[in-house]
């Protein structure tokens, strides 16, 4: 019978500034694809990226036998003495240390073969860190390599809540409801500037470049706006009623993170307005004011939107209603995406409210499951709208301000323990 094959992968990053420390590895058997990669990048020498074995001093290899492929291009003799001096000797000191704690098996130490791939900044100077962060995040990849890591718990929680420390940029997505949605219905870039620099800073609030303000300054107001608030989730609230697709890519070249239709076109429309929006990676809502029977619209659509919202216009507002089946459409359009929900078990289409929600009003539209509030006026119009917004995030469950967790550079691994 043929030997087992083994085939592991493990990626870390350590360290920070240019000395910063990256590596991407493969652990496995010498019969399987990681030998052949092995043999391969010893045989196959490509210029300013000449691999060379693991040696923690000249005449002494560390095991398993690794070689280090360097990433950045290798120009000068400085960039050869970073990578064949403290890169060199840290990774192989760290696979020794691996073998000699027991994270590598000691019954592999002869048939398993490492390729590790190094990241040296032309710029890095300090040879102490050099080493430091390369051994460190040698041996935190060989670790994450053999667990299996990350697990798919870990994967599902933090893929929408870090920031990368070098992208340097965060996109955010909803992961957490419920949110607080400001829109921006007043006609005034001016006025709305003024009060993004009054509201507070917090995950939990979403930007709606609203449909007055969009019309009045054009869908570059998206921009603008991304401007005063680089790492907001910003929708922009077109009312699209035909040609979805390309009102889509309007929002998208813009910088938006969501655009809204209207449930009143056709289904068509709306079919093609999401396609678009999961085409090019953005939310596709759907806005049901004026529709009298959501859950029958949803019904005739062949694809799943991200977001509906359930609106009372501003001008209908007057109406009275009773406050318990204001919200009742709620759990329905809930329970027609039960079955869609994500592997993780978060909700597939998150439910929005619309229209006259203060704090007064807000608890009852969370009690039956509401997972945004969309408030314009009461927090637009304030006096003191830092005050407004924090009288309804903070009856929001949850942390109201910045996940601090969230950025970070050397990752705690809790949910891979």
């Amino acid at each position: 019978m043929a030997n087992k094959v083994d085939f592991f992968i493990g990626e870390a990053l350590l360290g920070d500034g240019e000395n910063i420390a990256h590596v991407d590895l493969m652990i496995g058997s010498k019969n399987g694809p990681v030998g052949n990669a092995f043999a391969t990048a010893l045989t196959q020498l490509s210029q300013g990226h000449t691999p060379l074995l693991a040696c923690i001093r000249p005449n002494l290899t560390t095991k398993p036998q690794t070689i280090i492929i360097p990433k950045v291009t290798l120009q000068t003799l400085d960039d050869t003495d970073k990578i064949f001096g403290p890169a060199q000797t840290a990774v192989a000191k760290a696979v020794a240390d691996a073998l000699e704690e027991g994270i590598v098996p000691i019954d592999k130490v002869d048939e398993w073969v490492i390729c590790a791939s190094v990241f040296i900044h032309p710029k890095a100077s300090d040879y102490r860190k050099i080493y430091s962060f390369n051994y460190g995040a040698t041996k935190l990849a060989i670790k994450r390599a053999l667990k299996k890591a990350p697990s798919i718990d870990k994967l599902f929680y933090d893929k929408d809540r870090a920031k990368h420390p070098v992208a340097k940029i965060r996109v955010p997505r909803l992961w957490r409801p419920p949110y607080l949605q400001i829109a921006l219905d007043q006609p005034s870039f001016s006025h709305h500037e003024k009060l993004l620099k009054m509201i507070p800073n917090s995950d939990r609030i979403i930007i709606e470049a609203g449909t007055p303000l969009v019309k009045k300054e054009g869908i570059q107001v998206i921009k603008k706006l991304r401007e005063l608030a680089p790492e907001a989730f910003i929708v922009a609230d077109l009312k699209t009623l035909d040609v979805g697709k390309l009102e889509v890519d309007f929002a998208f070249n813009a910088t938006a993170d969501a655009a809204v239709c209207s449930g009143l076109a056709n289904n068509a429309s709306i079919d093609k307005f999401i396609l678009e929006a999961q085409r090019v990676g953005i939310y596709g809502i759907i806005d049901m004011m004026e529709v009298p029977d959501p859950v029958a619209k949803l019904k005739q659509l062949s694809e799943t939107p991200d977001v509906v919202i359930l609106h009372k216009g501003i001008d209908t507002e007057a109406v009275r209603e009773d406050p318990k089946q204001r919200w009742a459409m709620i759990p329905k359009i809930k329970a027609l995406y039960e079955s869609k929900k994500y592997v993780s078990g978060r909700d597939r289409v998150l439910i929005a409210v619309a229209g006259g929600i203060v704090p007064e009003t807000a608890n009852h539209a969370l009690d039956m499951g509401a997972d945004i509030l969309i408030v314009g006026r009461y927090i637009t119009s304030a006096k003191d709208p830092e005050r407004a917004v924090r009288n309804l995030i903070n009856i929001i469950p949850g942390h109201s301000d910045i996940d601090l967790k969230r950025i970070h550079t050397d990752d705690d691994d809790v949910l891979d323990k």
